[in-house]
């Protein structure tokens, strides 16, 4: 009887009973409303630095891709350049700048136990100077044992985060990953460079790369209303200046805490560094804004080959994926119907002479399938990535290639499918072609075998 109460116990919490088979596990799936619980508790917070002395005040805030609300792309870096005007005296009133993370979730069942990989999207309208367009740094958190309640029971597995072309990955029992803990959330604690270029002869940190603060949350929140000089130490480096902090307005706690505030009109002069990237600051004097997340599904119709793409996007660069379903809105509304589409993915560059800077929208970026090699470091200047998992030639620990895990070899080197993800363990393989990892295999994203494919669908209500 005992035996029995305890087994039910465990189905209820997705949890096999050890040697019963997966028969035992109870399949189910998160609600909206708890997947959109668990993006915003892990949500980062990101210290940056500033460089925006010289009418460059308000070029390192974080953004959103239509700040400018004209519905345009190809125009954000000409027009970012103009962010002072916003900054200084609330100028270009029209604009809604709302510094954001574009999300995805995917969430996979393996022997009952469920599983999930939190995707953020970090924006930058413009990069290197405002000679570059479209920046984006990513984080990704793989998180194990999820129970439907955030902090309840997970395990935080790894967290993946980009440096330019590097992937840099750190499992949770590092000691270089930290958080910090409230109410409302488990934070990773993330530093960003400005916006700036390197400056020569030295290559350090710059132009939007992440890294690891290695500074732990007891010894931030004892300086963070100090009069101390606000850095973080980062992994593979020391301290670094610190003029910002970007904290999710979806934590409240966190929110609280650091007394962080949106951008509008009004509270923008307050919240620009104006300063440059060697000023040294207080903590006191660090300026606190909030960011909101959006969903990376927000984007991809914009690349759609039957969309108006080409307002934002040049055909030089596209991606083929083989939708099983339709990307929908948060209404229900198909935007990107099923079947094999094409997406133009290079980016467009209204001000530059040859119409771009040779950057690539999301749906040509492999770690928006996971397939990416792993690196403990970053390089000085970014290296190749060679797992080769669009090709068919990237394994995973098992010897399986994408094709394999979705049954569908043809797809090798010719189209990505809808729902090939690659999960990394937070292991680095030194090999070019196979990484420590799976690829999720056969109709692991459907309801039925306890999955959802986030990357697809929009969960964030887009405030218009």
């Amino acid at each position: 009887m005992v035996r029995g109460l305890l087994v039910a116990l465990l189905v209820l919490a997705g949890v096999a009973w050890p040697g019963a088979g997966d028969s035992v596990a109870q399949t189910w799936t998160l609600t909206t409303a708890q997947r959109q619980a668990y993006l915003s508790y892990y949500a980062p917070v990101i210290f940056k630095r500033g460089d925006e002395n010289n009418s460059r005040e308000g070029s390192d805030w974080l953004s959103n891709y239509d700040f400018d609300r004209d519905g345009n792309f190809s125009n954000n870096r000409v027009n970012w350049r103009n962010v002072n005007q916003y900054a200084m005296a609330g100028a270009n009133g029209h604009w809604r700048i709302r510094p954001t993370l574009y999300t995805g979730l995917i969430e996979y069942t393996t022997s009952g136990v469920k599983n999930l990989v939190l995707l953020y999207h970090v924006y930058n309208a413009a990069d290197k100077d405002f000679d570059e367009i479209h920046d984006w740094e990513r984080v990704e958190i793989v998180l194990r044992g999820v129970t439907g309640t955030p902090g309840a029971g997970e395990t935080f597995g790894h967290a993946t985060i980009t440096s330019h072309k590097d992937h840099v990955m750190r499992r949770g029992t590092d000691s270089a990953v930290k958080f910090m803990p409230t109410a409302t959330g488990r934070h990773l604690l993330l530093w960003q460079a400005d916006h700036s270029n390197f400056d020569l002869p030295s290559v350090n940190p710059h132009a939007h790369e992440l890294r690891f603060s290695t500074v732990g949350w007891s010894t931030l929140a004892a300086r963070m209303e100090s009069t101390s000089r606000a850095e973080v130490d980062i992994n593979n480096d020391n301290e670094k200046n610190v003029h910002y902090v970007f904290v999710p307005e979806s934590s409240s706690s966190a929110v609280v805490a650091w007394r962080a505030q949106p951008v509008t009109p009004a509270t923008a002069h307050g919240l620009a560094s104006k300063v440059d990237n060697g000023t040294q600051v207080t903590w006191q004097a660090i300026k606190r804004v909030t960011y909101e997340l959006q969903d990376l599904a927000d984007v991809v119709p914009s690349h759609w080959q039957h969309a108006n793409w080409q307002t934002h996007w040049l055909a030089s660069l596209s991606s083929d994926v083989l939708l099983d379903s339709p990307v929908m809105s948060e209404t229900g509304t198909p935007e990107v119907s099923a079947g094999l589409q094409r997406f133009y993915t290079a980016s467009r560059d209204s001000g530059a002479s040859d119409l771009t800077d040779g950057r690539e929208g999301i749906l040509s970026k492999n770690w928006f399938y996971g397939a990416y090699s792993g690196e403990e470091n970053a390089d000085e200047i970014s290296g190749s990535d060679d797992f080769g998992g669009y090709q068919g030639l990237g394994l995973d620990s098992t010897g399986r290639s994408r094709g394999v895990a979705s049954g569908d070899l043809a797809s090798h080197n010719a189209y990505w499918r809808q729902h090939d993800f690659f999960v990394h363990t937070g292991v680095v393989e030194d090999a070019d072609r196979r990484e420590v990892g799976t690829w999720l295999t056969g109709q692991w994203y459907t309801p039925a075998n306890g999955g959802f494919d986030g990357r697809w669908v929009q969960l964030f209500d887009d405030r218009p």
